[in-house]
């Protein structure tokens, strides 16, 4: 079975939120000390702590230890990887975001890789942040990566190379077919590490793909925001077309009326509506001694359950009502409002697993449309159909 991961990058991702992330949403700690202590690394500590961001629970991983003032390039953090017992999956998801580092700083800085300033990206934090994020993915066994459109922060930061615009010449180097927004917060959100991971691993961004959630983990950055500074990774196995649409349990409520004047049915489902009803219509029956009558059916939840039935009583003849536990499958939907000649009009679109699978304008809207117009509802209807299609098309062109 496939699992898929969602990186939701609200308030942007680094290395180490990745890492926390990770930790937070199943990763034993000790499966990644045990394979990270194999590399070449002297003195370091992994340090997980329980923290809060703006009332979200979440992980934050820090690495201690070693001295400041080592040096590394492309090549040495390569071998070391390279050298280390590792997982083949993780080794080589690590390798390829290195590899995505560095032919990153290269491009920046005009030069090639075994000339890249690695600086602070060849440092034991930012090695064990990926080389932990490959462990912590292949652990968890996520075949497929996506990710949300991710916030850079903005502003200028000090650096290293001297003071750089927010997001750094780095980051837009290896976010180059991602979305990004500022969030408006003046401060760097996307660090180099946190992009390579995503340039490495994501295979698109945009909305949360269909799944059925098993696991979900925030990851902490240091500085307090305002908006949570975590990053949010859910875990899961895709979602079939009947787990995007159901089956959800709803109440079906019915009696048969053979005593009441019809002309009353219109005021009574417009009360049922009012009292939580999802569904309600009138079924033309023939009860014993072929006397005409009708069947009252009404689906509800189960919260909506005795406020219909109290409706039910209140304003029909009936004196008994018969209630069926069903399950119902329901696709999602949205509405939007289209220009038409006459007016604005409200259209329901139905999404389903390949897409949108049904647009309806709303008949109340057309009809007024066609009343203040003069234009026969036929020809509002089309044009308010063939509109919201434009509109949902040129949409999905925009993403």
């Amino acid at each position: 079975m496939t699992t898929l991961g969602y990186f939701d990058c609200f308030s942007g991702i680094a290395g180490d939120m990745v890492l926390g992330a990770l930790v937070d949403a199943g990763v034993p700690f000790e499966a990644l000390e045990q394979p990270l202590g194999k590399l070449q690394i002297q003195g370091f500590e992994l340090e997980a702590t329980r923290v809060e961001r703006l009332g979200i629970r979440a992980t934050a991983v820090r690495v201690r230890g070693e001295n400041a003032g080592i040096f590394r390039n492309y090549f040495s953090v390569r071998s070391m990887i390279e050298n280390a017992e590792l997982p083949e999956r993780a080794r080589e998801m690590a390798l390829s975001i290195y590899r995505r580092l560095a032919e990153a700083e290269a491009t920046v800085h005009g030069t090639d890789v075994g000339h890249v300033p690695f600086h602070e990206l060849g440092s034991a934090d930012t090695i064990i942040d990926v080389v932990g994020t490959a462990l912590g993915l292949v652990y968890l066994g996520i075949d497929r990566i996506y990710a949300s459109p991710v916030a850079t922060g903005m502003g200028m930061m000090r650096t290293d190379h001297g003071m750089l615009p927010i997001p750094g010449p780095v980051v837009i180097e290896l976010l180059r077919r991602a979305p990004l927004y500022s969030q408006g917060v003046p401060y760097e959100l996307t660090t180099p590490t946190g992009a390579a991971i995503l340039a490495a691993t994501v295979e698109s961004y945009g909305d949360i793909p269909p799944m059925r959630l098993a696991a979900v983990g925030y990851g902490a950055g240091t500085r307090e925001l305002e908006i949570p500074n975590v990053v949010r990774l859910l875990v899961g196995e895709p979602a079939t077309e009947e787990d995007l649409f159901g089956p959800l349990p709803a109440v079906l409520l019915e009696t048969n009326i053979d005593d009441m004047n019809p002309e009353l049915y219109e005021y009574v489902i417009e009360r049922l509506f009012g009292a939580g009803a999802q569904d309600a219509w009138v079924t033309p029956i023939v009860m014993k001694r072929g006397r005409p009558a009708a069947t009252l059916s009404v689906l509800c939840d189960a919260g909506a359950e005795r406020p219909v039935r109290d409706v039910i009583f209140a304003e029909t003849t009936t004196l008994g009502v018969r209630r069926r536990v069903v399950e119902k499958w329901t696709m999602p939907r949205e509405f939007v409002t289209v220009e038409v000649a006459g007016g604005a009009i409200r259209v329901k679109v139905g999404r389903g697993a390949a897409g949108v699978a049904g647009i309806s304008p709303e008949y109340s809207d057309c009809a007024q449309v066609a009343r203040d117009s003069g234009r026969p509802l036929k020809d509002v209807y089309a044009e308010a159909q063939a509109a919201a299609r434009r509109m949902l098309e040129q949409q999905a062109n925009e993403r």
